[in-house]
């Protein structure tokens, strides 16, 4: 009876180590399965073309394929509480930015996620800075001279952006509480539209992404007059920063950055924080990101966490300054 007794004890005992080592080697196997990008915006956007070239040196770096889905709607909102919703366990991921996870949380009042709580953030991949351009027939040549232009004529001249609530209002309602600027905003339906209406002179300037406006930049079409930027930007030599302009406390930026539902276990985080940050880092994405005007940031996960947590709190105070808020 004793010697029954041991051996099944001995045989539970194997079972459990088998078990054990089965589920350990389970999840050594990260990651066994295809990975899903999701890029809450539509084909062929910036962001969308960012996510797709890190997301190629990712899977390179991850020995696993990462597919990128477009989720868009909403400003972002749809894929990004798609990827809140969905299991903590590395093969769902979004390309977050600065719209779904620092405008969006200031300007609508019901947002459907939490920009912190609900997420895990992994690494910020790269900052594009913002240029303030104005018609090519414009009279200030520098941002004094607009500044005071604005306040010698009160809200006769506008600004273009492509959305009430975006990066772009925010930015330039940001401009106008630190310098006293009267302005008077004109929302459209994306950047295709406002870019139109400033290249024609129906609206005197617009605050975008390098990438956007470096075609009707480099085309003659409109003017820049100071970029969003630490440091000029190599595509735009001669344009200012707004620190050189005379703004030196000015900080507005577009950004991406990789993140994953909330719960995420730790190896799996490191594994694509590391993974990260080799595909960042390569040389081939380095150059692609900076042909769109990005910067690649590469940082920790903490980092990234305090620029969204950052990100919110100022656009927040920016929209509650300018009375800026939207329902969804």
């Amino acid at each position: 009876m004793t010697f029954k007794k041991t051996t099944i004890a001995l045989a539970l005992l194997t079972g459990a180590t088998l078990a054990a080592g089965a589920a350990s080697a389970q999840q050594a196997a990260y990651p066994a399965k295809p990975v899903r990008l999701i890029v809450p915006f539509a084909p062929g956007g910036t962001a969308d073309i960012i996510g797709r070239v890190f997301a190629a040196q990712l899977g390179t770096e991850l020995g696993a394929t990462v597919v990128v889905e477009n989720k868009a709607g909403a400003g972002g909102s749809i894929g990004t509480r798609f990827v809140a919703d969905s299991a903590p366990d590395g093969y769902i991921l979004l390309l977050a930015s600065s719209s779904t996870h620092g405008t969006n949380p200031a300007v609508y009042k019901s947002l459907t996620y939490d920009p912190v709580q609900d997420f895990t953030a992994i690494t910020q991949l790269v900052t594009v800075p913002g240029v303030l351009s104005v018609t090519k027939d414009f009279p200030a040549t520098d941002l004094n001279a607009l500044i005071a232009a604005s306040k010698a004529n009160p809200d006769k001249y506008t600004y273009a952006s492509s959305g009430a609530g975006g990066l772009g209002n925010l930015a330039m309602e940001l401009m106008k509480s630190m310098t006293g600027a009267k302005l008077m905003h004109i929302a459209y339906r994306g950047a295709g539209p406002a870019f139109t209406d400033v290249i024609s002179g129906q609206v005197s300037m617009i605050w975008e992404p390098v990438p956007a406006s470096l075609p009707y930049i480099k085309g003659g079409q409109i003017r820049p007059i100071a970029i969003a930027a630490d440091a000029r930007s190599p595509e735009l030599p001669d344009t200012p920063t707004f620190k050189e302009a005379g703004l030196p406390r000015y900080e507005a930026n577009a950004w991406n950055g990789l993140l994953a539902p909330k719960g995420l276990p730790d190896d799996v985080k490191k594994a694509l924080h590391d993974a990260s940050v080799k595909a960042l880092n390569t040389p081939e994405v380095k150059a692609k990101l900076a042909s769109l005007g990005g910067t690649v940031v590469a940082g920790s996960s903490d980092a990234f966490q305090q620029v969204i947590a950052s990100d919110v709190k100022k656009w927040k105070n920016v929209a509650a300054d300018a009375n800026i808020q939207l329902d969804q």
